[in-house]
């Protein structure tokens, strides 16, 4: 006998897959250059980039909270690591520099959340601007080129058997949260806070020390997609990453991640960041004006969170 109610939410957790597989197909039959070989990886090497913010916020959502300052965190991890790469330090150094400023900037929001007892949302707005207004200061307002490091243009330019080099950093770092969320302890935490913040206090889980430990990974994770990019485009810009964590939010809320917290899988995330990434270079190969590519994407969003409301109804 079939159970409907199994049925029911496996249809609800492959309903992004089903969706990414039939706007593929619209896609393929509109446009004869989207199904290219050139085509797919240039797709999957931009997914990369929203696809490692994604996978951070997926961990803070599910916790019930949000982070509105991953593209600021993403530049100024961004800047610099370029300043330092201009400066002569040597590229790994250079960095992990980086990476530590980008953890530390998400330490922060935790903290703020945590310890200050600021709503997420709020606490994050604020340093959205106040991270964004350091990396203005930091660069002066322009750009940060010329970077002569082969190791540092590998990262985000590079190729490993013509598979773009960040598309490998995005499949390992997803296998990694991946087992995280599902085997571990802390990923059982992290349901569990999502789920019911009252009871896992009172069954002992350190919730504040877990959500700090998730916006620190989350700015990790912003950080490296800022130095991926800033690879990638050979410049760091101050104003590199903006609105990047809408399309953060959209990936994991289409994935089937709920905004009230403790439902959802990062697989879905994945999916969720490849149906944005896909649908971007589908209107750019229509030629559809970027104004209306605004408002596609605004009626995508919107529907996802409606399909979210539902669900949790």
């Amino acid at each position: 006998m079939i159970d409907r109610r199994a049925l029911t939410i496996n249809l609800q957790k492959l309903g992004s897959l089903i969706g990414l597989i039939l706007l593929v197909i619209v896609l393929a039959i509109m446009s004869p250059d989207f199904f290219t070989w050139n085509n797919i990886f240039n797709v999957l090497r931009q997914i990369s980039i929203n696809a490692l913010i994604a996978f951070g916020m997926t961990f803070v959502i599910l916790t019930g909270g949000i982070d509105l300052s991953v593209g600021a965190i993403l530049a100024l991890s961004g800047a610099i690591t370029a300043n330092y790469l201009v400066a002569g330090l040597n590229p790994v150094a250079a960095i992990l520099l980086g990476l530590l400023a980008g953890t530390i900037m998400g330490a922060i929001n935790g903290l703020l959340i945590t310890k200050g007892k600021i709503a997420p949302f709020i606490a994050t707005l604020a340093t959205m601007t106040l991270f964004r207004g350091i990396t203005l200061v930091y660069t002066g307002g322009r750009p940060i080129t010329d970077f002569t490091s082969d190791l540092f243009t590998m990262i985000g330019g590079g190729y490993v058997s013509y598979i773009p080099v960040p598309v490998i950093w995005m499949l390992a770092i997803f296998a990694v949260l991946y087992f995280v969320l599902r085997k571990m302890s802390f990923g059982r935490r992290v349901y569990a806070i999502g789920g019911n913040e009252e009871a896992s206090i009172l069954s002992g889980i350190k919730v504040d020390r877990v959500k700090i430990a998730i916006y620190s990974l989350t700015g990790l994770l912003s950080a490296f997609a800022g130095i991926i990019l800033t690879s990638r485009l050979n410049s760091a810009e101050a104003n590199a990453g903006t609105g990047f964590e809408l399309d953060a939010i959209a990936s994991v809320v289409l994935g089937g991640t709920s905004l009230s917290g403790g439902k959802g899988w990062i697989f879905g995330t994945l999916i969720g960041a490849m149906i944005i990434g896909v649908l971007n270079n589908g209107l750019n190969l229509l030629e559809v004006s970027s104004f209306y590519q605004q408002v596609v994407k605004g009626i995508v969003i919107l529907l996802a969170v409606l399909l979210d409301r539902k669900k949790a109804n």
